[in-house]
């Protein structure tokens, strides 16, 4: 299973703006973890904790097929991302802040759990989820143009 350009380029954007934005949020959270535990509490209020797990489980093996640095990571029964932690000095998920690009594997990640939801609840959905979570956001490249928030 591919992941679309669109949906990579929306988790790097995703990605990039809780870097710019998150930072007192979570000391010492990467974005990538601050983006998937934004995720994962507005989505277990929708689709309920097991709904979310399952989303969460099935997003790290496709990344984990894509990436193994992700080998170590794991979801727990709650949906929480274990094992990041560990593997962020290896392979970097900090990348991003302070204005670097969000890092490959930060992008794989979130990019394959937007493209689960994109697939079970469809575009628009998962379009107003994102709203909700990120309202200051201009997540979407045709509506930043016209100066409109996505």
């Amino acid at each position: 299973m591919t992941i679309r350009l669109e949906t990579r380029e929306l988790a790097r954007r995703l990605l990039i703006y809780e870097s710019e934005t998150g930072k007192s949020a979570e000391p010492g959270a990467s974005p990538t973890l601050r983006v998937y535990e934004k995720l994962r509490q507005n989505l277990s209020a929708f689709a309920g904790i097991a709904g979310f797990q399952s989303l969460a489980f099935r997003a790290l093996a496709l990344a984990k097929s894509e990436d193994p640095s992700f080998s170590g990571a794991r979801v727990t029964e709650d949906g929480t991302l274990h094992g990041l932690g560990e593997m962020e000095h290896q392979i970097n998920f900090d990348k991003g802040v302070g204005g670097d690009p969000p890092s490959e594997s930060g992008i794989i990640l979130i990019a394959r759990l937007l493209g689960l939801l994109h697939m079970f609840l469809g575009e628009a959905l998962t379009a107003g989820l994102l709203r909700v979570t990120w309202p200051g956001a201009t997540l979407d490249d045709r509506n930043s143009e016209k100066g409109r928030k996505a």
